[in-house]
């Protein structure tokens, strides 16, 4: 009889707490000029990826804005890409790269959820950065793009905008094909219904603008690389979108992977034009920069840009995640509904944020990719929270909490215990004809 060896002991949850205080790096201040030193271990990476918890904490923005100026300024990293809209975050690139004025607080991301990128945090960053490429050649400056999926109708118009400057003949032609959907500018959910209810689709038409403005595309750089590329950008999106808003009322992994891919692939445009060598910071939800396939998400067959960035970039993308167990946090009820400023309730024992809370460190660094000991005593299901543009603590267990296996999930992961809510600036009246941000999903 052949006998099995006996299975080694997982460690208790004492002894990997213990574990989790003994290489946590404890930070100071997030305002403390050596907060980011421990970040500098990423420099290296061609991606650095850095997730949020919540869309709504003024500590993650402060905190992801601090590592992500460190990486510009000491480590040569070039581009930041958003989890926002490519349109709203092009006016936070004018302002940064071309010194315009900061017309984006007042231009720009009007639909829900307003306060996800207009507010105070960003606002700081974008000054900032502004700054920074003050001194700079035009070539050398810093971008802030954007990675999303939802700007159908404020897309459509920029390429509509180039294309009036640049040929007008064509421009004319983009209007006829784009005319398929210009009925459902503002309500693109609802041109997503109609074709599952039998409509023709207009994709056969925004597929053949994207090829029209590609088979231009050497003669119309000759006259500004800058501006075709903005402008294929947003061709994409247009494409993309109309995509997703099919795909949406066909199920949410559908839907959800064609997002990601998209931001993935924007990723990839970004870094492509930039030219070789260039680095980029990227800034998303957790549920986004977190390698899904280790999650309850990529059970259920979801993937996202933290995955695919691993599967491109190997150890040349860094996945840091960010944690907290209690405070405050900018959030709505409902879709389209105020914003309002929520408690944040204390993380549940069976987290991983209780094992974090219990090393009784405020603030820390964790990072375990190098150290196969700690990643071993990670390598377990446990319950992990992520909050998006909505909040329900009523619900929370099934609203909130997700499987994850963090140490296949993340390289690294910034525990911050107590945070509060960001801060909104500018006019916070919403778009009601528009489709919500992040819509139907709350990441």
């Amino acid at each position: 009889m052949i006998q099995s060896r006996p299975r080694p002991k997982e460690s208790t949850e004492e002894q990997l707490v213990e574990m989790l205080r003994l290489s946590a790096i404890v930070l100071p201040d997030i305002d403390d000029p050596e907060f980011a030193d421990a970040f500098e271990q990423f420099a290296d990476a061609r991606v650095v990826l850095i997730g949020e918890a919540t869309h709504g904490t003024s500590e993650f923005y402060r905190a992801r804005a601090a590592i992500t100026r460190r990486l510009i300024e000491r480590n040569g990293f070039s581009i930041v890409a958003a989890e926002a809209d490519w349109p709203d975050a092009a006016k936070i690139d004018r302002y940064v790269r071309q010194h315009q004025p900061p017309a984006w607080v007042e231009e720009g991301f009007k639909r829900f959820p307003t306060w996800m990128w207009r507010n105070q945090e960003v606002a700081d960053f974008a000054r900032w950065l502004r700054d920074h490429n003050d001194g700079l050649p035009a070539e050398q400056r810093v971008e802030f793009r954007g990675l999303d999926v939802y700007s159908l109708g404020a897309s459509i118009q920029e390429v509509l905008g180039y294309l009036d400057r640049v040929d007008p003949d064509a421009a004319a032609t983009a209007r006829r094909r784009y005319g398929c959907l210009s009925p459902w500018h503002d309500e693109p959910a609802i041109y997503g219904r109609n074709v599952m209810r039998g409509e023709p689709s207009c994709e056969g038409a925004v597929v053949e603008q994207l090829r029209a403005l590609l088979d231009q595309r050497l003669e119309y750089m000759k006259r500004d690389s800058c501006s075709f590329f903005n402008a294929e950008q947003n061709a994409r999106v247009v494409l993309a979108a109309e995509q997703y808003y099919r795909a949406m009322y066909q199920g949410s992994t559908e839907s959800w992977n064609l997002r990601d891919r998209h931001m993935f692939d924007t990723l990839q445009a970004l870094l492509a034009h930039r030219g070789e060598g260039t680095k980029a910071v990227v800034w998303a939800h957790n549920s986004h920069i977190g390698n899904a396939a280790s999650t309850s998400m990529g059970w259920g067959g979801e993937f996202n840009i933290g995955e695919l960035c691993r599967t491109a970039f190997g150890r040349d993308a860094v996945l840091i995640g960010m944690g907290t167990d209690r405070g405050e946090v900018a959030a709505a009820d409902n879709w389209d509904e105020p914003m309002q400023v929520k408690q944040v309730r204390p993380s549940r024992p069976d987290s991983w944020e209780q094992l974090f809370l219990r090393t009784e460190l405020p603030a820390s660094l964790t990072t375990w990719r190098d150290d196969p000991q700690l990643r071993k005593a990670l390598a377990r299901p446990r319950l992990e929270r992520a909050i998006g543009v909505i909040y329900r603590p009523a619900t929370e267990r099934q609203s909130h909490y997700f499987q994850a296996i963090l140490s296949e999930q993340f390289d690294a992961l910034l525990w911050l215990e107590q945070t509060h809510a960001v801060k909104p600036i500018g006019p916070q009246q919403i778009d009601e004809e528009s489709v919500p941000d992040t819509y139907p999903f709350g990441e």
